[in-house]
């Protein structure tokens, strides 16, 4: 316990360590999360006279919005679907520019262009919400239905695969809970669901030096005459790194936690990530859903640190073990666009090379004859890569040592 403790004091002495810390944390949570919520964002429209075009005043209007949503009952049916377009018809004629801000306007948005398509009008340069006949807005749920059911249709997901996803879709609780969602929608779709592939970049600076380190410093000789050898100090290494992986994420989810709390409170934690995403099969509310993306943010984090610390005790150079970590996460993103289909959901299951959003989506796995919906594999398999990395990281540093 001694020796780990040392080990893990000597990581976070280094600047290096500190500093990625730090700027992690300024990009993670005081950009992505902070400044978005309050000016990027939510900040009310103000033309070219601000940065961004928007005003530093998001909480005030994600609160306005929030409250603005109420007035629709709580449920999402076809009339309240009705209501809300009305209501944005009328506010753009009166130009009450203020209040159109806190509406859902770009989700709804998403939502008649994807139901309605008969009703868009090409020749009408507006969104559809601003000029569609509200009365024809019917059957919202029965169309959702059918548009997921035409979209496995297209993507070739036929047969049991398709029985599969719609058993379940089936699991959907309908109607919809509904307050306003523009906030969940960032929260989901970028704010958490990007802080797994930013912590790579760090993780790679600050644990690539780990084993390899010893070294550059040229202390891997006297590593061998201590009392404690080189297995036991390999362990150490391992067990710090793991530690202050945990401490990382632990850091960086407080504090977008602590964010989430005072922009949006815990309003609307129940509603389902369809709302986010109508053709979205899985039974998920948002809370259920954060909580999926910080799992794979957490686990994907320790299974890239056990491939990071494998390359570190195989690789001499600092240098190199760092181009081949950031390689490992990074390389496939490039790459995916040229592999066949099968290939770049394979690569997915590399640690953190995949994408949390993956629970809005209808990717599937086929192992053994039966389908495995994605996002359960790419929280299992990546770690399980990483603790496998782990006793060969050990055994790879004390061939080395010993040359």
């Amino acid at each position: 316990m001694e020796l780990f403790l040392l080990e893990h004091k000597k990581l976070w002495r280094k600047m290096s360590t500190r500093v990625s810390v730090i700027l992690c944390f300024i990009y993670v949570v005081v950009f992505g999360s902070i400044l978005s919520f309050q000016w990027f964002s939510f900040g009310s429209s103000d033309g070219y006279t601000t940065a961004f075009g928007n005003n530093f005043d998001g909480y005030r209007v994600i609160r306005d919005s929030q409250e603005y949503s109420l007035r629709f009952g709580g449920v999402l049916t076809d009339e309240s679907i009705q209501q809300m377009v009305r209501d944005y018809q009328r506010m753009r004629l009166a130009d009450e520019d203020a209040v159109l801000e806190t509406t859902d306007r770009y989700l709804i948005n998403s939502w008649l262009g994807s139901l309605y398509p008969e009703l868009e009008n090409a020749d009408i340069y507006k969104t559809m919400m601003s000029y569609v006949d509200s009365e024809k807005l019917t059957g919202f749920y029965e169309r959702r239905q059918a548009t997921i059911e035409d979209f496995l249709e297209i993507n070739n997901q036929t047969g049991a695969e398709r029985a599969y996803l719609l058993q379940m879709n089936n699991k959907v609780t309908k109607p919809f809970r509904y307050e306003w969602a523009e906030g969940w929608s960032q929260l989901l779709g970028s704010i958490v669901a990007d802080m797994g592939i930013v912590m790579a970049l760090f993780l790679a600076i600050t644990l690539s030096p780990l084993f390899a380190g010893e070294w550059h410093d040229n202390t891997s000789s006297l590593v061998l005459t201590t009392k404690n050898g080189w297995n036991r100090i390999a362990c150490a290494k391992i067990g710090a790194g793991l530690l202050f992986t945990v401490e990382f994420f632990a850091i960086l989810t407080v504090g977008n936690v602590v964010s989430q709390i005072f922009f949006l409170g815990t309003a609307g934690w129940d509603m389902p990530i369809q709302l986010i995403k109508l053709i979205a099969i899985a039974p998920l509310n948002m809370l259920q859903a954060e909580i999926y993306e910080y799992a794979f943010a957490l686990l994907g984090a320790i299974g890239f640190a056990g491939v990071v610390m494998l390359l570190s005790a195989r690789i001499r150079s600092n240098v190199l073990a760092l181009l081949f970590s950031l390689a490992v996460v990074y390389s496939p993103m490039m790459i995916a666009e040229y592999l066949p289909y099968g290939v770049q959901k394979a690569l997915d299951l590399i640690p953190l090379a995949g994408s949390a959003t993956d629970i809005f989506r209808t990717n599937t796995f086929h192992i053994l004859g039966k389908y495995i919906w994605s996002p359960y594999l790419l929280i299992t398999v990546p770690v399980l890569i990483g603790v496998l990395c782990m006793p060969f990281a050990v055994k790879g540093w004390a061939r080395r040592s010993k040359v």
